[in-house]
């Protein structure tokens, strides 16, 4: 069983920055896949990044390449993402989630973190 919190939400301005933090608790919580979903008002959650257990690999959504970056700490409990350029489309709940490596089903969730760009 793992236990994810996101932290690090709030307002920001077009074209500015903000750094969200994701620490997985639990006794294999340094194994597992993470990721980042986002779900705007009125749309489907829809994914935004992910990163593999080990750190070494990441997938990220078209529309935030080249603008967003994950990553994990150390000793992979944590997970981050840094959101750079931010426009007011990217406005939403934030979510991560992991998984075990093994599978492809986002297993264990937490509860959201607001992000809202806006001037």
């Amino acid at each position: 069983q793992v236990h994810v919190v996101e932290s690090g939400g709030g307002l920001v301005q077009p074209g500015g920055s903000l750094r969200l933090s994701c620490a997985a608790s639990g006794r294999t919580a340094s194994k597992y896949d993470m990721a980042w979903f986002r779900q705007a008002p009125g749309k489907m959650r829809e994914f935004v990044a992910a990163i593999r257990y080990s750190g070494s690999g990441t997938n990220y959504a078209d529309s935030v390449k080249g603008r967003f970056t994950i990553s994990k700490d150390s000793d992979k409990t944590t997970a981050y993402l840094q959101m750079n350029s931010l426009k007011p489309d990217d406005t939403a709940v934030y979510y991560c989630a992991a998984r075990d490596p093994s599978s492809s089903t986002w297993e264990y969730w937490g509860q959201g973190t607001q992000v809202t760009v806006s001037s």
